[in-house]
């Protein structure tokens, strides 16, 4: 598969966005992992039926897979790599994750789905990133919802032309760097 023919990417991140940090209600949770009953088992198919490849992109690593995944019904999903960190990770105010989402996505086009995503962050990919790219924003408080969803769905169907494919008369959902 070429890098044209590659599904889009989303990323995405587990606290804020599949936890929210709202006032509830929520269900009782179990003493090992409290905080995992905030999580909406309804997204899980309203994600799985997005057409891209979903990734997480979470400090939660791995651990995603055994958490989280399955009270979403998703099956195992492969995880971004963090690098290590060092002094040399703050660069004008861009997110520690925004570098290496880059790294990962290669030039593919991708979502990014997190509580923590800034104007620099837009700024940076817009400016490193030669593939379509949303960076859309969850409100930590409230969740990922259905509205959400919608966004997202409706940028993975936003057919962009790609130039090169144009001249034969060809369209690439895949295109300029987009934002919110």
């Amino acid at each position: 598969m070429t890098g044209s023919e590659a599904r889009p990417l989303l990323f995405l991140d587990v606290d804020g966005p599949l936890i929210p940090f709202g006032a509830g209600p929520y269900p009782q949770g179990d003493d090992a992992h409290p905080l995992l009953a905030r999580i909406d088992p309804a997204l899980g198919p309203g994600l799985a039926a997005l057409p891209c490849e979903l990734v997480w992109a979470t400090t939660w690593g791995a651990d995603a897979n055994e958490c989280v995944a399955p009270r979403l019904g998703l099956p195992e999903l492969p995880v971004v790599a963090w690098p290590e960190s060092g002094d040399d990770d703050i660069r004008a105010g861009i997110h520690w994750k925004t570098p290496a989402l880059l790294d990962h996505a290669a030039g593919r086009p991708f979502i990014w789905v997190d509580d923590e995503i800034t104007d620099p962050d837009r700024a940076w990919v817009a400016s490193h990133h030669p593939g379509r790219a949303l960076l859309h924003r969850v409100d930590a408080g409230r969740g990922l919802a259905a509205a959400d969803l919608t966004v997202l769905r409706g940028w993975l169907d936003t057919r962009i032309p790609d130039t090169a494919a144009d001249r034969g008369g060809h369209f690439s959902a895949f295109g300029a760097v987009a934002g919110e």
